[in-house]
């Protein structure tokens, strides 16, 4: 484990368009109080002071101090300065924080001055995270909430990755892993002492409990709601050339993030636009028009846009009210081309009836949403649609009291876990059974980081920020 100091500005780098009030440094490790004594006490880098010097304050106490350069003893800042004691604090070392004003002079004096004290380092990404986590502040599932917290744009994603980094995942996790050492322990007790008067029928005991522990996590794999939340619901636009499909994308995201055009074919790949729908975060995909082509590029748009479909979580199939084929049967075509397409989640559209407005009574009167790109007639209606059709995409498997997972990585363990208690629900030895009973435990270690892998660790906290 390092052991060295390390510091780093904790607020977003203030910039000349926007120098921000406020700006926070965070100091963790075994020297972070002489980090705090040595900028607050005049020429205290010549006088020596140590972690036990009186004049600091009681920890978790925020106290004014006058900030000086440690060489120079030259004043930087009045600011509100605060340490933690260790083990009570987020990193489990001493921490210390200065709350300074949020000029670049005053953050970049600062933290020069603190580097010109020769004992710190500035911190990698994600590494005041990863010191918590190897101090036991915190498991790697509430570590990847906090990253998630920080990373929220929606409502939805913060309640998500709250719940997550107060532990969720965690508790779950280790419900379950309690219960696999338990039967564990049972197997091995059958194999080490197999002349021992053991309970009748042990090994069915264990299978049956192996068994329920399985169905548990096909259960908590099938809930798609975390990774959804986390990545975003991918909706599909489709529909024929110039149904409106790249005015449409243009006209919920409420900028033009697609060109628009009346040459048929203007898309020729996916155009993704992430957005916020009634709280729900959203990746708007536009795709290619389908039809057949001899275009090579164009085939190959289209195939894209059939892929991106029986991908997506929602489709919306687009059809224009001036197509020649007239629409309904526009519409039968494309639903029926259109791959995963489910008429109870999925939703038709009739686009572009301004074209057309003595049939826009017709297209109501037969219960399909339409809509007008150019003058916005049936977009609340539209809307409403899509909000409702989310919501209940995201209510299903909401009555499962346990939390959802969230990031492939978790999925790859569970799903390990899954192929290990099925090796051993039908190994023909104890023995073996034990040992695939031990992996799937092993998986779940890897979950909560109980099983150290640095290259895990590595992947999982360089991708916070720096501070965090």
């Amino acid at each position: 484990m390092d052991v060295a100091t390390i510091y780093a500005l904790a607020t977003p780098a203030p910039t000349r368009a926007r120098p921000g009030a406020l700006a926070t440094i965070r100091v963790s490790g075994p020297r972070a109080t002489d980090v705090f004594l040595f900028l607050t006490e005049e020429r205290a880098f010549l006088r020596g002071h140590s972690a036990r010097d009186p004049s600091l304050p009681k920890p978790r106490r925020l106290a004014v101090r006058t900030l000086r350069h440690p060489l120079t003893n030259i004043e930087i800042d009045r600011a509100l300065v605060v340490w933690f004691d260790p083990p009570r604090s987020a990193t489990g070392e001493a921490v210390v924080e200065l709350h300074l004003h949020g000029g670049r002079a005053v953050t970049a004096a600062a933290l020069d001055a603190i580097a010109a004290l020769g004992f710190c380092r500035l911190a990698a990404p994600g590494e005041f995270t990863r010191r918590a986590f190897e101090h036991g502040k915190l498991d790697l599932t509430e570590a990847e909430g906090v990253a998630d917290l920080v990373a929220a744009e929606t409502e939805a994603q913060r309640r998500q990755a709250l719940a997550q980094a107060d532990g969720g995942l965690h508790r779950l996790y280790e419900g379950w892993r309690t219960v696999a050492v338990r039967l564990l322990a049972h197997l091995e007790a059958a194999i080490d002492f197999p002349d021992e008067d053991l309970p009748d029928g042990l090994a069915d005991t264990v299978r049956t409990g192996m068994a329920a522990w399985r169905a548990e996590l096909v259960r908590h794999l099938a809930d798609r709601r975390g990774e959804r939340l986390r990545e975003g619901i991918a909706i599909a636009i489709l529909g024929p050339p110039n149904a409106g499909k790249s005015s449409l994308l243009n006209l919920l995201a409420r900028r033009d993030a697609a060109i628009v055009s009346e040459i048929a074919g203007t898309t020729r790949d996916a155009i993704e636009v992430h957005l916020d729908l009634g709280g729900w975060p959203v990746t708007l995909v536009d795709t290619a028009g389908l039809r057949a082509s001899d275009d090579a590029i164009e085939r190959e748009g289209v195939r894209r846009a059939l892929a991106r479909a029986a991908a997506a979580d929602l489709r919306l199939a687009v059809v224009a009210a001036d197509d020649p084929r007239g629409w309904a049967q526009a519409l039968r075509a494309l639903v029926a081309e259109t791959p995963g397409w489910d008429g109870a989640r999925d939703l038709a559209l009739v686009n572009k009836v301004d074209l057309l407005p003595d049939r826009g009574a017709l297209i109501a009167a037969q219960e399909r949403l339409s809509l007008s790109t150019l003058t916005e007639a049936g977009l609340p209606e539209l809307l409403v649609a899509l909000e409702a059709r989310l919501a209940a995409l995201m209510e299903a498997g909401a009555d499962s009291p346990a939390p959802a997972l969230t990031r492939a990585r978790h999925r790859a363990a569970v799903q390990g876990c899954v192929a290990a208690l099925d090796r051993a629900l039908v190994a023909s030895e104890v023995a073996l059974a034990a040992e695939d009973l031990r992996l799937a435990v092993r998986e779940l270690g890897a979950l909560t980081g109980l099983v150290r892998v640095d290259d895990l660790l590595d992947a999982i906290f360089r991708d916070f920020c720096i501070g965090k």
